[in-house]
């Protein structure tokens, strides 16, 4: 595995093992200069957080910021009389977000500052290409790189169709089959993996068993999963950080039930490009692809060059990105609805203040 790049100064920091870098030196400067200290969150409980610093691991207050998994900050180390404490968060370079569990207009960020996306899909049960495609769509969109990882070849019926089905699922993106049993796949995966690396996948995909062959030692807990779907319980509770041994480190996550989008454009672009390109050469800019003449998706559909089962999860998937973004907007102008009468309201009060005062 390749190491993240480092700081090039004469002493690096102990942080650089963790990602810590020039760029994020700098960042740092100005916190740095009012006695705070650089950390990296490791876990985040509710109100507290694991953070790691140049002095090693402590627990710290997270004072009001919402950090995640993997984000940069600068901590107040405290003192024998007051806790240690988030006092900022650096801005993140990339971050995983799907749409919140109460599905409202607010994004969850599952991990930040991330690099490279494993996304973990167990070939012991049928391939969900659609559940892969959302996968993929958030991984893309979050500026990291994308890597789809198929677990437990060793019990696949066969892995090679499953594979090539998991492939026309995700053009463009490295796809490697695995066996933690037997180690097929893990060199390979190995070498693909850079800096920052998050687990993503549904319970029971095998992210943890993973997780552990590419840690070297039974770090992460694991279960068994039930034999009809595959699924498994949730033996991962909560995000957290680890060093790998060959450089970089691992986010492990919990089992994904949902995977809605959040904001996603981009992400479907680059997920379903083969669709984007043909669209290019459709007569009509706004066609539907659907009964209009000229249709190049239509006609490469025809012609057995791509499955009509890519653009119906296409679609739906546009469908329910737009149908986010529109509740975000709403929530957006409600907010600055609610700040333009709270303005009006200060200034009705200050003008009822200033006729008593007459």
């Amino acid at each position: 595995m390749r190491s993240p790049r480092s700081s090039s100064s004469p002493s690096p920091s102990p942080l650089s093992v963790y990602g810590w870098d020039d760029a994020l030196e700098a960042a740092f400067a100005d916190h740095r200069a009012t006695g705070l200290v650089p950390a990296r969150i490791a876990g985040v409980d509710r109100g507290l957080c694991d953070a790691v610093t140049d002095d090693g691991p402590l627990r710290a207050a997270t004072a009001g910021h919402a950090p995640c998994t993997g984000d940069w900050a600068a901590l107040d180390p405290g003192t024998e009389q007051r806790e240690p404490r988030l006092a900022a968060l650096l801005p993140r370079r990339t971050a995983i977000v799907r749409s919140s569990a109460a599905r409202d207009s607010h994004g969850q960020v599952l991990a930040a500052n991330v690099d490279t996306v494993v996304i973990a899909v167990s070939l012991a049960v049928p391939l969900d290409a659609g559940r892969l495609e959302r996968l993929l769509a958030l991984g893309w969109e979050s500026g990291a790189r994308p890597v789809v990882v198929l677990t437990k070849t060793d019990r696949a019926a066969d892995p090679a169709e499953a594979v090539d089905e998991a492939a026309a699922a995700a053009p463009g993106v490295d796809t490697v089959a695995t066996s933690a049993v037997t180690g097929e796949g893990m060199a390979e995966l190995a070498a693909l993996l850079t800096g920052t690396v998050v687990l993503l996948g549904a319970s029971g995909a095998g992210k943890s068993t993973l997780g552990n062959a590419l840690l070297g030692g039974d770090v992460l807990a694991t279960g068994e999963v039930r034999a009809q779907d595959g699924k498994g319980r949730h033996t991962t509770v909560r995000r957290e950080l680890l060093p790998l041994p060959g450089g970089g480190v691992l986010i492990d996550t919990p089992g994904l039930r949902g995977v809605g989008l959040h904001d996603a454009a981009e992400g479907l672009e680059q997920v379903f490009a083969e669709i984007e390109e043909l669209a290019a050469d459709c007569r009509f800019a706004d066609c539907a692809h659907e009964s209009e003449p000229g249709c190049a998706v239509r006609a490469a559909i025809e012609a057995g060059e791509l499955p009509e089962r890519r653009l119906a999860s296409y679609r739906k998937l546009l469908r329910e990105n737009a149908w986010a973004a529109s509740r975000t907007d709403a929530r957006l102008r409600a907010e600055r609805t609610e700040r333009w009468k709270a303005i009006h309201r200060h200034q009705r009060a200050t003008y009822r203040f200033r006729e008593r005062q007459r």
